[in-house]
């Protein structure tokens, strides 16, 4: 029998909103067969970022190869690549005038290149359609292989992000497919061989991790080159997934987001609602402003 879930706490409960931007982004993915992480994985700030010009575009489908525990992505056997997506992204981007454009994807493990060439081929129609355009890339970690990652780091994104998602502990349970030192030695690849891509990663809080060992993933990002780190709190998608164990209060958040600057991080996003992609251009911006003064 399943322990009956923890109530809600009134600071995650958001309002809605939409308006002429939303409802233009929501026309594109309808119309052009797009895939949102925003709608795919449930995102809670779904209506405040498609209002504000802000989307984060998933490729390679919208199912995926993996099965971790607390992510509300389809898990199956995926479809073939559609190679007229990048193309489709592009122009969306154009046409909507974005300045900041997020790239993810669902896990590809049946692909050889984990779907590295679907990544540049995408950067590449952005940087024609959409010259002017920031383009972050949120990848999955390409089950290693150095290959596939200096392909996409061969078209020098302007961010590269990848999720640690939670601390090592936890990954049997949340992310059994996936390998904590693995996505650790990613970032220092980026670090070592791109140095002036800027690095970004992400972690879920409230699955059961100790304060102690959120600061020990928190040094070992830092250590791996990570410059950018968002933190936000896990929120269970069905009761079929990890269950949350605790809702950290905003003032703890808070408190978290000194701890990490203390630690050496470029910016720190640090919120119940924040997602890897919330407020992303001033997520950019703010990294910059402190870079230009020298802090």
């Amino acid at each position: 029998m399943k322990n009956k879930p923890l109530r809600k706490p009134d600071w995650l409960k958001v309002r809605f909103s939409a308006g002429d931007r939303f409802t233009a982004i929501d026309r594109y993915h309808r119309r052009q067969g797009l895939n949102s992480v925003c709608r795919s994985a449930a995102c809670p700030n779904q209506g405040e970022c498609w209002s504000r010009g802000t989307a984060t575009f998933m490729i390679l489908g919208n199912v995926c190869t993996r099965s971790c525990r607390f992510c509300n992505v389809s898990s199956a056997t995926p479809g073939s690549v559609d190679p007229a997506e990048p193309r489709k992204v592009a122009q969306a981007i154009a046409e909507l005038d974005l300045t900041h454009a997020v790239i993810t994807s669902v896990t590809r493990d049946d692909l050889t290149d984990g779907g590295a060439q679907q990544f540049v081929h995408t950067v590449r129609e952005i940087r024609n359609r959409a010259p002017r355009c920031r383009i972050e890339l949120l990848i999955p970690d390409l089950q290693g292989d150095q290959n596939s990652l200096t392909t996409i780091l061969s078209y020098a994104p302007d961010i590269l992000g990848h999720n640690l998602e939670t601390v090592p502990r936890l990954y049997p349970q949340v992310r059994p497919e996936a390998i904590y030192e693995r996505s650790l030695k990613l970032l220092r690849r980026v670090a070592d061989s791109t140095p002036l891509i800027i690095r970004k990663s992400g972690l879920m809080l409230g699955m059961g991790e100790t304060r102690q060992e959120l600061l020990q993933s928190l040094e070992d990002l830092h250590r791996a080159g990570c410059q950018i780190i968002t933190l936000g709190q896990y929120l269970a998608p069905t009761r079929d997934h990890v269950a949350v164990e605790r809702y950290l209060p905003p003032a703890e958040f808070a408190e978290l987001k000194t701890l990490a600057e203390e630690i050496g991080f470029d910016h720190v996003e640090s919120g119940p609602l924040v997602r890897s992609s919330y407020h992303a251009e001033e997520q950019l911006h703010s990294r910059t402003a402190k870079q230009s003064q020298g802090k």
